[in-house]
């Protein structure tokens, strides 16, 4: 009992001296575990990337409002506007290849640095899907607007209603029609024409989803992600471009990720997300990419042989890398000290 008592005594005194300790101000803190990819605004910035050679021209219009002190949301809108109006590639916005039932269909979607999130799917006659996707961002309670409800919400937004299917696309339409066999092909863009020396990787068939990152000087980050979606598709057919998480994801606080190539296999791992995810716990931008390739390849082994999928990365620390299921991905970076095209890295040589 008194050993009882003794012990009940020392430690009312340890808790009042815990308290006198509490009321001159010295606490004690635990601290929260610290998001190992975000020590500030890196000391290159601004920067932009982007997918495939296309990404030289969406770049050099990302940079007129990064170079100006503008926002990276609004670098990458610009940017990727650029190539959906371009009309001379097959696979993103204007001249895009149709579905089989000739019908150009296009996907979108854009992230700010707050989270805020808009997408569009199968949205038919508008040039710029990712203008759609952004107010669907700013002006509805909404994230994802789809078919004629997207259509609607651009026409009643001031978008012009257009013909999106140019002659060289129906005429590579009604080509396919004569086999109309369906069968998605490791960089398929680049056998669209094999006479051509444009069939060559990073040659103008060499192409697919173009997706944007940008670090604006504040060291705040967008991405935007735009598409025609895979030649001759299934009617109602969508990706992974305009599904946040897959196609796209970027996070103020660590960094951003974009993919390409066959959208399902994206889909099925949220590659975007789960790379930005790996670049939380520490992992460099390349190494996030090539896990999330990985991944594809532990979990379709034997589809993986035959299909494209190429992931690009930006850290909040201004550093970016790339990594692909096979050769001929590549991708353009901008900033203050470079200019120029890299190839992606790939897990089959």
């Amino acid at each position: 009992m008194v050993k009882r008592r003794r012990f009940l005594q020392q430690s009312v005194k340890g808790m009042a001296g815990l308290a006198v300790t509490a009321t001159a101000g010295i606490t004690a803190t635990v601290k929260a575990p610290a998001v190992k990819t975000s020590r500030g605004p890196a000391p290159n910035l601004p920067i932009v990337l982007s997918t495939w050679d296309f990404g030289m021209a969406a770049n050099k219009g990302a940079w007129e409002v990064l170079s100006a002190g503008g926002r990276a949301v609004d670098a990458v809108e610009a940017g990727v506007r650029i190539t959906e109006a371009e009309g001379t590639n097959f696979t993103v916005g204007y001249g895009g290849l149709p579905d089989r039932d000739g019908h150009v269909t296009l996907d979108a979607c854009i992230m700010d640095d707050k989270y805020g999130c808009g997408s569009v799917m199968c949205l038919e006659h508008i040039m710029h899907p990712i203008s759609v996707a952004r107010l669907v961002m700013e002006k509805t309670p909404h994230v994802i607007l789809v078919g004629d409800g997207a259509l609607q919400f651009a026409l009643a937004n001031g978008f012009k209603r257009e013909n999106l299917l140019t002659p060289a696309a129906e005429k590579a339409w009604k080509e396919w029609l004569k086999t109309a066999h369906y069968s998605p092909v490791i960089n398929i863009e680049n056998k669209a024409n094999p006479n051509s020396k444009d069939h060559l990787p990073g040659g103008k068939y060499n192409h697919d989803t173009i997706g944007m990152i940008a670090l604006d000087r504040q060291g705040n980050i967008g991405g935007a992600c735009t598409t025609s979606g895979m030649a001759f598709k299934m009617r109602g057919r969508v990706g992974d471009s305009p599904v946040i998480g897959a196609g796209l994801y970027v996070d103020n606080e660590v960094g951003g990720a974009t993919a390409t190539g066959v959208g399902e296999e994206v889909i099925r791992i949220v590659g975007s997300h789960l790379i930005v995810e790996l670049m939380r716990q520490g992992a460099a931008p390349e190494q996030a990419c090539r896990d999330a390739v990985e991944r594809i390849v532990k979990r379709s082994p034997s589809k993986a042989k035959d299909l494209q999928v190429g992931f690009l990365a930006i850290n909040k620390q201004g550093e970016y890398g790339a990594f692909c299921l096979q050769q001929g991905f590549s991708y353009a970076v901008k900033s203050n000290t470079e200019d120029q095209m890299h190839p992606g890295k790939s897990y089959y040589p």
